[in-house]
């Protein structure tokens, strides 16, 4: 699908409204010095994408991720959701960067045996056994189960807080209200085989106020980690030189695929019940918080059922929609701030995203390098690597308003939010490229972010000023006269020019490759947990 692009695209450097704007992107494994005492609640990575399992296009996925690099082994409790925190996943369809729909994840613990636990006898006394199971547990029998953790859905309309939830019901079960979480993979002994196991825990759901002749679905548990990136080098002063040829894509050089899992929130909603019907709007922004009660009082003799006693108004202690944002381009002194924030207040980050330190910091670390390996000599000095065209209008759109005429709300509100044309098909699984939008498909990030994105060498890229480059869109985003594989398809998109960013066009890379091609061809898409055993 093509959009027009129009002539407000080429102005855009010279009209954007700087002064409301806030970051470039927000991907959050302990990104702040407040989220690492509550790791339950840390919001780590945030999918929106159109469906592109085979029969469901008509749907988008929103796939919320928590609890950051658990190790497969980390039992005996493993990683269960906060029965007392909130978990939402907002969308904003007008504009206004206020949620519009809220869905409200809530959570429980029950142990077996109407709350005893699973007992043994022991010397004619009946004792409880310290582990979450008492044996094997197969897809047809969770009798060996001691604790059990279930949650309910509900959609809010309006205001999040003071607005009442209608709960999300399940035709496969007389329109249950309540829903099962899987346990952790806690290896082949315990789970023998966890894909069957888990997949019983996909439930068809109707979305109330979802006029749709199609039921959506839900997910709740435990996957294996899907966001690829060279973490330890990268936050050890990057501690290598980003560019592609200087690093090579491998694997090894990946910290969480492979290694770690995660806790995922996997939610399909019909299309129809996301935009906005009112002005034929067909994009959305989204992004993903959790909260808590504001006040907290221990208890001295806890139970199962209470360790503390909570009350007071809600507070939200995370927040994200794209990567990487609270941890390398808001200051250390804003970080928990950020994180209690909504976008429609984010004019108090705005510096961070206009003049943003992560490119003075790659210069300051690799201007050297990078200048000895530019193959034209156009790189004169060390200063030359950071784009200098400041305020910078290319992070503005790409990351805070959308691009128009591509995926921007028709009203403007510059604010850290994830957006999404729900308009442009889904690419293929096998038709996917890992740089998204960069590489001309256009159902990739910045547009939504699928697990297949590659979104640490797209954010490094924009980042570093390619968007003041040359870039292969022109038919894409239907220029006059464009056409494609030919000379008229590389365009200038007007917010800045190339000599503004003259390192703009270098292939920067973390090494830590991914791709769809990696992962589940459907819902929810991200890969069975890696097993705790055997390891």
């Amino acid at each position: 699908m093509r959009f027009r692009q129009t002539a407000a695209i080429m102005g855009m450097a010279a009209t954007a409204t700087l002064g409301a704007v806030t970051l470039a992107h927000a991907s959050s494994h302990r990104e702040a010095p407040g989220i690492t005492e509550t790791p339950k609640v840390d919001g780590t990575d945030f999918y929106m994408f159109r469906s592109y399992e085979r029969n469901r296009s008509g749907f988008v996925t929103f796939i919320a991720n928590y609890q950051p690099i658990q190790a497969p082994y980390g039992g005996p409790n493993y990683f269960t959701m906060d029965p007392d925190a909130y978990y939402e996943i907002h969308i904003d369809n007008d504009g206004d960067a206020v949620e519009d729909i809220t869905f409200q994840f809530k959570f429980d613990n029950i142990l077996a045996n109407g709350g005893q636990g699973i007992e043994l006898d022991v010397g004619n006394k009946k004792v409880a056994i310290p582990l979450r199971q008492a044996g094997q547990i197969t897809r047809g029998d969770n009798g060996a189960l001691n604790e059990f953790e279930r949650y309910t859905v509900s959609r809010i309309d309006g205001d999040r807080r003071s607005s009442t939830g209608r709960p999300l019901t399940s035709p496969q079960a007389q329109n249950r209200t309540v829903f099962t979480k899987p346990i952790d993979n806690i290896g082949n002994k315990t789970l023998p085989d966890y894909d069957r196991y888990a997949d019983r825990y996909i439930y068809t759901v109707n979305i109330p106020g979802c006029n749709s002749a199609r039921n959506g679905r839900v997910f709740v548990g435990q996957r294996a980690e899907a966001f690829a990136v060279n973490l330890g080098e990268i936050f050890d002063l990057v501690n290598l030189v980003p560019i592609e040829g200087a690093i090579e894509q491998s694997r090894e050089n990946d910290d969480l695929v492979g290694r770690a899992n995660v806790t995922s929130i996997a939610l399909e909603v019909p299309i129809n019940c996301l935009v906005d019907k009112v002005d034929g709007n067909t994009v959305i922004g989204a992004w993903t918080t959790s909260s808590l009660p504001q006040a907290q009082l221990e208890d001295p003799s806890p139970t199962y059922e209470q360790t503390s006693v909570f009350g007071g108004a809600l507070v939200q202690q995370s927040r994200l929609s794209a990567p990487l944002v609270n941890e390398v381009v808001i200051g250390l002194r804003d970080k928990d701030l950020f994180n209690a924030s909504e976008p429609m207040d984010d004019a108090q980050f705005a510096d961070y995203v206009t003049n943003p330190t992560l490119p003075e910091l790659i210069q300051i670390l690799f201007g050297k390098a990078i200048r000895d390996i530019d193959p034209d000599d156009d790189i004169d000095a060390v200063g030359d690597v950071a784009p200098n065209n400041l305020p910078r209008a290319d992070l503005v759109a790409a990351f805070l308003t959308g691009l128009p005429g591509f995926n921007q709300l028709k009203t403007v509100t510059p604010s850290e939010m994830m957006r999404l044309n729900t308009a442009i098909q889904a690419t293929s699984r096998e038709g996917q490229k890992p740089l998204g939008v960069l590489a001309e498909d256009l159902a990739g990030f910045p547009n939504g972010r699928r697990p297949g994105d590659d979104v640490v060498d797209i954010a490094l890229r924009v980042v570093m000023g390619v968007l003041c480059q040359r870039v292969p869109l022109g038919a894409e985003l239907g220029v006059e006269g464009a056409e494609e594989d030919e000379a008229s398809d590389l365009i200038l998109l007007g917010f800045c020019k190339p000599d503004d960013a003259k390192a703009g066009a270098f292939p920067y890379t973390d090494g830590a490759p991914i791709s769809a091609a990696e992962l589940r061809p459907g819902f929810p898409y991200l890969n069975t947990p890696i097993p705790g055993s055997p390891n």
